[in-house]
């Protein structure tokens, strides 16, 4: 495991280009967003989601069979669980990171941008590409609600 959390790293996430870190405010620095705007975190198991937040019953069997979806906690915060396989490679060896799409806050992917930002560029197969963001949805204990 590397020593060094506030690395922010440039990937191909499950759902589009992405930068990857430990350290929010890395994360924030590198994208120029507001501080209180808060990111999801990917995880690479439902064992290191357990860790973080307890997941209503109610919703344990769809959680475990989504994809590319992330839900929003009682706890208010946001998590996704990665499935996909390249992807997954590079998560499992840091077990989650905090997760934002790569480019400035509120704008459309840049390569150059996204390469100048990151300290470390992960680069697959597949390249770099943007592609349709993640759905999300909000649970309580009892209910859920799609956001986007």
């Amino acid at each position: 495991m590397i020593q060094n959390q506030r690395l922010v790293y440039l990937a191909q996430t499950d759902t589009t280009a992405g930068f990857l870190s430990q350290d929010p405010q890395a994360l924030g620095l590198c994208k120029q967003r507001d501080d209180r705007k808060p990111f999801l975190i990917c995880l690479e198991s439902l064992q290191t989601l357990q860790v973080f937040t307890r997941v209503p019953k109610k919703f344990h069997k769809r959680i475990r069979r989504s994809k590319k979806s992330t839900f929003i906690y009682p706890n208010k915060q946001a998590y996704r669980v990665v499935k996909d396989e390249k992807h997954l490679q590079f998560l499992e060896k840091f077990r989650w990171f905090y997760s934002s799409s790569a480019n400035h806050s509120g704008s459309f992917f840049e390569l150059a941008y996204a390469k100048q930002k990151a300290d470390i560029i992960i680069e697959d197969t597949r390249g770099f590409f943007e592609d349709t963001p993640s759905k999300i949805y909000k649970i309580s204990r009892s209910s859920i609600r799609r956001i986007r």
